[in-house]
């Protein structure tokens, strides 16, 4: 590992569980506000709903099982 890396891992290492979830529940509001703006920019203006399907879609549509569930409340949702 690096100086960069280690130094890294030991400051994670010190945080308390109730931090650590924090950091990643902030983490996981950035990534979703970066795919937004990235729908946004692709798509134009879309319902808020439809936004929130098409998050899901990228996060989680790897999953073939997640990704039919998304697709059809996709299908049920104007834009």
């Amino acid at each position: 590992m690096s100086r960069i890396e280690n130094e890294h891992q030991s400051r994670m290492d010190a945080l308390s569980g109730r931090e650590r979830v924090s950091r990643s529940l902030a983490l996981l509001e950035w990534t979703r506000d970066m795919l937004a703006r990235q729908i946004v920019s692709e798509m134009g203006s879309i319902s808020d709903e439809r936004l929130k399907w098409e998050i899901a879609l990228r996060l989680y549509g790897a999953d073939r099982a997640v990704r039919r569930m998304i697709e059809g409340k996709l299908a049920d949702v104007s834009d």
